[in-house]
């Protein structure tokens, strides 16, 4: 068992200021893998101490400086990587492939984008030819509070690190207490990158715990959390208080709508899409619209395709989906299950309980209801997990009125060979996000949605411009 009591404060591993020991379960054994501690807020106020102290020459390092330094990271994260694959795949059950190929990966790929975003980024700048002696500076909002979520670790924590990096920010890093030893390897990635001492902490913790005290702090300017959309506006309520500036990646319940001219790969490739990381992303394609035309013939498919997505133990390696994160998560997944078969929904995969082959672990099995309504539970909370509604239409308006009858408003994705048509729903769907026909979105594109989905953006230049205050300047010598 892994010994990870420490927090990372001010560029030495510190122990808590009282013991707090809290258990980290293998979501495939439910044995216990790591020990933690619970930071309280004496631990707290001594990370955001150090990172107010750090604020001002880390704010006024130059950029070339904060770029190399970021390079330096990358170099130390990619050499890392297996160590961090195997701390992914033990905390939160992402199949070992899995966390080698994508989890992983999406760390340096967010790195690589935001220094590409970085290198051309304008500080200083012009108002306009019409005024020569005004000026906009962008300049770091300050000490930030990051507070990230256990079902994408490394995508998440850079996403929100590396930009408050760039942008001269110093921070407080809280890792989901349910797979914090991913978060923690990345702190030994950072010392080892050679960041001054208070530019970036960890303090491991609870919400009720570490990110109350994080989101009420008076010391800390802005907070950045990616979880759900009830803990989020806990968060903001919380937050209000000292007015300071908060960013929310929140749920979602994307709707995947499939027209009768989509390609003979879109039913397949949404189930599998769905099903990705156990079902545990809150852009899943968890709503599958399915036009009448075809519908009969996608239920099939879709049925067929969960069937024969095996389920496994993380450590295994081969493409599978492994456990889902924790006893609640999976308990609260089972109960869906259950009202969807009591709410009327038509089970055609899967269904409650483990898999056959599987006694222990918190493994669901892939599961698809058809012939849902849009008003049914399972078509209305999000589950985060393997679980997929398919409701049918007859209209492209009834399609857009079923997607967009939602309090969530993240990822929606459209299927169609007809670009008229896709790009005419595309620009009528409330989501943050759209993809269309199997095109995942470019480097650098903006991750963020609306609505309960929350608000901001992550991700390339946006998400360099979230953790900067605009300051207008006149009577600026152009001299």
């Amino acid at each position: 068992m892994l010994d990870k009591r420490q927090f990372y404060i001010n560029g030495q591993w510190v122990s808590p200021s009282k013991p707090q020991d809290l258990d980290v379960i293998n979501p495939s054994t439910e044995d216990v893998c790591a020990v933690i501690s619970l930071g309280s807020a004496a631990d707290t106020d001594a990370a955001v101490a150090a990172a107010r102290a750090a604020f001002e020459p880390w704010a006024n390092t130059p950029k070339a400086q904060r770029y190399a330094l970021l390079e330096k990271l990358l170099e130390v994260y990619q050499a890392r990587a297996e160590d961090m694959a195997q701390a992914i795949s033990l905390e939160m059950g992402a199949p070992i492939d899995l966390a080698r190929q994508a989890q992983v990966p999406a760390g340096a790929y967010h790195i690589k984008n935001f220094l590409r975003a970085f290198k051309d980024f304008q500080f200083d700048r012009m108002l306009g030819a019409h005024a020569p002696n005004d000026r906009i500076l962008l300049e770091p909002v300050g000490v930030v509070g990051l507070i990230t979520p256990w079902n994408w670790p490394m995508n998440q924590t850079v996403l929100k690190v590396v930009p408050a990096l760039a942008t001269g920010c110093t921070m407080v890093l809280k890792p989901s207490e349910i797979a914090p030893l991913s978060g923690m390897l990345f702190a030994e990635i950072m010392d080892e990158a050679g960041f001054p001492a208070g530019v970036f902490n960890l303090v491991n913790g609870d919400g009720p715990g570490v990110g109350t005290e994080m989101s009420g702090h008076p010391d800390i300017d802005m907070i950045s959390f990616t979880g759900s959309t009830r803990a989020g506006i806990l968060i903001q309520k919380n937050a209000a208080d000292t007015i300071k500036r908060v960013a929310l990646e929140l749920g979602g319940k994307g709707a995947n709508i499939i027209f009768a001219d989509a390609d003979e790969k879109a039913v397949k490739r949404g189930v599998m899409h769905c099903m990705n990381n156990s079902g545990q992303s809150c852009n899943a394609p968890t709503r599958m619209l399915v036009e009448r035309k075809i519908y009969d013939q996608a239920v099939e498919i879709a049925a067929e395709t969960a069937a024969k997505i095996s389920v496994g133990p993380a450590s295994d390696e081969g493409r599978h989906i492994g456990p889902v994160v924790s006893k609640p998560q999976y308990d609260k997944i089972q109960g869906l299950i259950e009202t969807g078969i009591k709410e009327g929904a038509r089970l055609v995969a899967g269904g409650p309980g483990r898999p056959e082959n599987l006694n222990r672990g918190y493994f669901v099995r892939p599961t698809v209801f058809a012939d849902v309504t849009n008003d049914m539970t399972i078509a209305r909370q999000e589950i985060f997990g393997p679980v997929l509604s398919i409701i049918p239409f007859k209209t492209e308006d009834e399609a857009i009125a079923i997607a967009n009858d939602t309090p969530y408003g993240l990822t929606d994705y459209v299927q169609t060979t007809d670009a008229t048509k896709a790009a005419r729903v595309a620009r009528r769907l409330r989501a943050g996000m759209v993809e269309m026909n199997g095109k995942s979105r470019s480097a650098g594109a903006p991750f963020g949605g609306v609505k309960q989905s929350g608000n901001g953006r992550e991700g390339g230049v946006w998400g360099l411009e979230e953790f900067l205050e605009i300051k207008a300047v006149s009577g600026w010598d152009a001299a």
